[in-house]
Formats: C-alpha cells, sequence, structure tokens
C-alpha cells in the first residue's frame, strides 16, 4: 500500500469515527464537552437504574421467600408450610435460570431489530404480573408448578440485560460509559438489598411470605407505567432530548446511522479472544455471585444459627456494600482514564481482578472461620460480596468497548454462558450439602467458588482488550467499498460515510 493509499485509509476510518489508535480516541473524547444540568441520558440511566432495582427484587424475593415457605418454626403461623428438602430447593431457586439462558442470545438480536425500549417493558411488566401469582401457584402446584413459574419469570428476565446494554451503547457517551454503565446496573445491588432487607420483616408480617411476591410485583407494575412514558430508544427518537445533549452523545459515539441493519458477525464474534475472555469471565462471576445470593439465607439460618427476620437484614448487608462501592469505584475509573493515567484495557483489567481475586481471598478466608466467630463469618461475606463491584468497571462494561453496534447481541451471549453457571452452581451446592448445617461441607463451597473466580480473572488479564474489534462494523459490499474508496479523492463532497449502528 502506498502513503497516499494508507493515508485515504486512514482517514475513512476517522470518518467513521472509529480510529482505533487509542490515544487519538482520548484526547477526542476529551475535548468533548457535556452540557450542563441533569438530562435526558440521565433520565435514562436512572429509569434503568430502577428497572434493574425491580428485576433483581423479583429474582431474589424467593431466596428469601423459600425460607420462610419452608420454616416450620416461624413466627407467622397464618400461612401455608410446604415440605421441601434441600435438594428440592435448590432446583426451585436454580429454576429461573432454566429459562433465563434461553432468550438472552435472540434478546440482543430483537433489541437491535425491535428497539431495547419495548423489550424492557413487556420484560418487567411479564415477570411482575408472575410475582403476583407465585403463593396462588405454590399453593395449587406445589414446588413443580413453582418451578414452572420460575422458569416463566427466567424467560421473562432474559431480555433485560441484552436491553439495557443496547440502550448504554447509544446513551451512554465514551467519557461517561464507566458512570454511567456502573449507576446502570447499581439497581441490581440496589434492589436486592431492598428485597432481602424486607423479605424477612414481610414474611414475619400480617402479610406473611405471601408478601414478599405481592410488593415485589407491585412495584415492576408501576416502573412499567414510568418506563412507558419516559424511557427512549436512542437520543436520535428521543421527543425531549435538547440538541446540545443529543450532538454531545453522537458525536462522542460517532456518526451513527440507526436506518441501517446490523449484521451479526458471528464466526468473527465466536474466534475472538477478548470475546472468549468475556464469556470465561462473565460465567466465572456468576458462578461465585449466584452462589452467594441464593445460598447465603441458608447458611446463616442453619450455620451461623440467626433467625429469619435478622437473616435477612444481614444477607442484604454485602449488596448494600456493593452498591456502595459500585458508586465510589465507577466515577475513580473514568478519572483514571479520561487523564490517561491508565489505559482503557489497564484499568478495566485493575477492576476485575479488584472484583474477583479480592472476594477469592475472603471465600478462602471464610472457608477457615471458626465455629461461633459469626461477626468474622459475616464480615467475610459482606467483603466477598461488596467487592464484586468493581467487575461493573471490568468485564461487565467492556462489551461496549470492544464492538459498540453488537453490544446488546454480546451481552446476550455472555450473560447465556455465564447463567448457565448459575443453574450449575446451586445444583453443586444441592449435592455437596447432604447435611446444611456441616460447616465443613460449607467449606468445599466456598472452595469452588474461590477457584472458578481465580480461573476466570487470569483468563480476562491474559487475554481482554478494550479497544474497538474490526468485526464491531458489517462488512459492506464492493459497491459500498468502492464508494467509500472514492469519498476522499471528490473534495467538494459534504457527505460524511457513517457507522453502521
Amino acid at each position: 500500500m502506498s502513503d497516499n493509499d494508507k493515508a485515504v485509509h486512514g482517514k475513512a476510518i476517522e470518518m467513521n469515527g472509529y480510529n482505533k489508535d487509542t490515544s487519538m480516541e482520548k484526547t477526542k473524547c476529551s475535548d468533548l464537552k457535556p452540557p450542563s444540568g441533569f438530562g435526558i441520558r440521565h433520565v435514562q440511566t436512572l429509569l434503568l437504574f430502577f428497572g434493574l432495582t425491580v428485576a433483581y427484587a423479583l429474582r431474589v424475593n424467593l431466596s428469601v421467600g423459600i425460607v420462610a415457605m419452608v420454616d416450620k418454626n416461624a413466627a407467622n403461623k397464618d400461612f401455608e408450610e410446604f415440605d421441601w428438602d434441600q435438594k428440592t430447593q435448590s432446583i426451585i431457586l436454580s429454576s429461573f435460570f432454566w429459562g433465563y439462558v434461553v432468550t438472552q442470545i435472540p434478546a440482543g438480536q430483537m433489541a437491535q431489530r425491535f428497539g431495547a425500549k419495548i423489550l424492557l417493558l413487556f420484560s418487567l411488566g411479564i415477570c411482575s404480573s408472575l410475582a403476583v401469582l407465585t403463593p396462588i401457584c405454590a399453593h395449587i402446584g406445589g414446588s413443580k408448578l413453582l418451578v414452572g413459574l420460575r422458569i416463566l419469570q427466567g424467560l421473562s428476565q432474559g431480555f433485560i440485560f441484552p436491553s439495557t446494554h443496547t440502550l448504554l451503547s447509544k446513551w451512554a457517551p465514551v467519557s461517561e460509559r464507566g458512570r454511567l454503565g456502573t449507576y446502570c446496573y447499581a439497581g441490581a445491588q440496589f434492589g436486592t438489598v431492598i428485597m432481602l432487607a424486607i423479605s424477612g420483616v414481610l414474611a414475619s408480617s400480617s402479610m406473611g411470605w405471601p408478601g414478599i411476591f405481592y410488593i415485589s410485583g407491585a412495584a415492576g407494575l408501576v416502573w412499567t407505567v414510568m418506563w412507558f412514558f419516559f424511557g427512549g430508544n436512542s437520543p436520535v427518537e428521543h421527543g425531549t432530548i435538547s440538541a446540545e445533549e443529543r450532538d454531545f452523545i453522537e458525536n462522542s459515539l460517532g456518526n451513527q446511522d440507526h436506518s441501517k441493519k446490523i449484521v451479526t458477525p458471528w464466526k468473527a464474534i465466536f474466534t475472538s479472544a477478548p470475546m472468549i475472555a468475556l464469556i470465561i469471565t462473565h460465567s466465572s462471576h456468576n458462578w461465585g455471585f449466584w452462589t452467594l445470593l441464593t445460598e447465603m439465607p441458608t447458611y446463616m439460618k442453619n450455620v451461623l444459627e440467626l433467625e429469619i427476620k435478622k437473616n435477612a437484614l444481614l444477607s442484604s448487608l454485602p449488596y448494600l456494600v456493593m452498591w456502595i462501592l459500585s458508586l465510589i469505584f465507577s466515577p475513580i475509573s473514568d478519572f483514571l482514564i479520561n487523564q490517561h493515567y491508565l489505559s482503557r484495557v489497564a484499568s478495566r483489567k485493575l477492576f476485575n481482578s479488584i472484583g474477583l481475586w479480592i472476594p477469592m481471598c475472603a471465600l478462602l478466608g471464610l472457608a477457615f472461620v471458626p465455629a461461633g466467630h459469626t461477626d468474622l463469618a459475616i464480615g467475610l461475606l459482606t467483603a466477598a460480596v461488596g467487592i464484586n463491584a468493581a467487575t461493573y468497571l471490568g468485564f461487565q462494561v467492556n462489551h461496549i468497548d470492544l464492538a459498540p453496534n453488537h453490544a446488546g447481541t454480546m451481552m446476550g451471549i455472555t450473560n447465556c454462558a455465564a447463567n448457565v453457571m448459575s443453574i450449575i452452581a446451586p445444583l453443586i451446592v444441592g449435592l455437596v450439602l447432604d447435611n446444611d448445617k456441616d460447616p465443613v461441607q460449607w467449606r468445599t463451597v466456598f472452595y469452588i467458588a474461590a477457584g472458578v473466580y481465580f480461573f476466570g480473572n487470569l483468563v480476562f488479564v491474559l487475554l481482554g482488550k478494550a479497544d474497538i474489534q474490526s468485526w464491531n462494523e458489517s462488512h459492506p459490499n464492493k459497491k459500498d467499498d468502492d464508494t467509500e474508496a472514492a469519498l476522499p479523492n471528490n473534495h467538494n463532497s459534504t457527505e460524511r460515510p457513517t457507522n453502521v449502528d
């Protein structure tokens, strides 16, 4: 290639807004000044925050609810009790993910084609309605019907993460990607905190354990109404966004053509080393995270011997710490990147290592806590879960770094694989725990989770990247190639080539 050809080729890439030189990307992003005040992008972030709050409340309501449902010594005797052993409980807790993994990849494709707004609306609307029906289904059909209902809830929630990632790829400017992405996903921990904290109180109240499902379902239905009126697919489609804010977002992300159909480069995605690293890391994260989330109430009740109301409050503590730390870590990450103290890839790997390897050490410590040292055990559990917040600045936002045009589909792929682990992990716990009051058997559970954390982050450190991949853009046909090649030679042309989005 001649020097002139190289210049033309470089100019074409630059005009497309995807210059692969990371230093030039940083300069370009830092030159863009965000509009002052609370903008529409912040409204979308807030709505997504509460959407994920509701979504996770609907996921974890059964983690504490099932403890009350099988508790023969419950203070409130006015509601039905169920005789389910530990393996049955593990099957019920994992059944949500049987449906959840099925819709992940189709969800990413549908979000690109039909828009993520409508998918989120139906996803949470259906899941919330099913939550309200949970007590009736448990009464009529016992564990089998409850498993069926949880599968349906999982199917509906499979659209949430791919849709959220699709929305973030359109609403979050590059310079604010870490913050806005983390603020959205922090809703997951906030929902977990709220649900775990109030579940014990509700179970002991006059509403009994059914109140756990009525309250969480009603909150989800309220959110769907708010999202219908105020949510938006992109800045271009939003009716009330200011021209200044729209231009800031669009210029940061590159000139995007929302009318073009995205062609998903499946082979390139599945053979990409950074993408493979994302799949493995996301899967490892989910193993440890959901092992603790689904089994912690049981561990606290049977090993630490905490009564249900205190159990629920202490179970929520690690997720409160996780939520707080996510709000602390996110501006630090963006500051380090925007001020050029760390490259984007170095920041992603640093925070991912904090988020997985420090919890790994906490889990190893938890395995050796002497009997009766309840405060130490709770402290280590809190560290194991809370510091996991740093992964939001690691693998969680890395999909958008690699290929913003395919962020929803990529999240669908990694979340599908990851939630296979969410199915397997509680089942493994059920196999390991012949006696769920035996601390030695719980030690094996913690060993397994720590080992998975170590391996997952090691792969991310070795193979992870944070620059836009060549397969982000769909390959144009020959006619488009000829047009683009000729464009720089036409000095009078004011038309700019646009990115596929």
